[in-house]
């Protein structure tokens, strides 16, 4: 497993950190995962995407259904990635960003992680 690159941004008081790796396998993913949940405890959401080869997963982690996992995977399979998990870290600041908005959020972490 392999941090390849991170992303923060801010939108409307909510920040939102995106971890962009390489992984192998899914012991790689599951470790990523859990040691993100360590580090970002105070993290309201840690919503993610993975593709190793054919074996792919998406999670909204109790945002609505979805607008966070499934925007990340978009970015992944538009861009052809494969042997990467995305994970963006969203702390909430006070303001509900509604649907349209959140997925425009999970959008544009996972596009601007995997441009750098």
């Amino acid at each position: 497993m392999k941090l390849i690159n991170t992303y923060e941004e801010t939108i409307k008081k909510s920040k939102f950190i995106t971890y962009y790796y390489q992984v192998n396998n899914i012991d790689e993913v599951n470790n990523i995962l859990n040691e993100l949940k360590k580090e970002h405890k105070k993290a309201r959401h840690l919503p993610y995407a993975y593709k190793i080869d054919q074996i792919c997963k998406k999670s909204d982690d109790k945002e609505p259904s979805g607008t966070a996992g499934v925007p990340i995977y978009t970015v992944i399979e538009r861009n052809n990635l494969n042997n990467v998990l995305i994970v963006i870290a969203r702390y909430f600041g006070g303001i509900k960003l509604g649907a349209g908005g959140l997925l425009r959020a999970y959008s544009s972490g996972a596009n601007n992680v995997t441009k750098k």
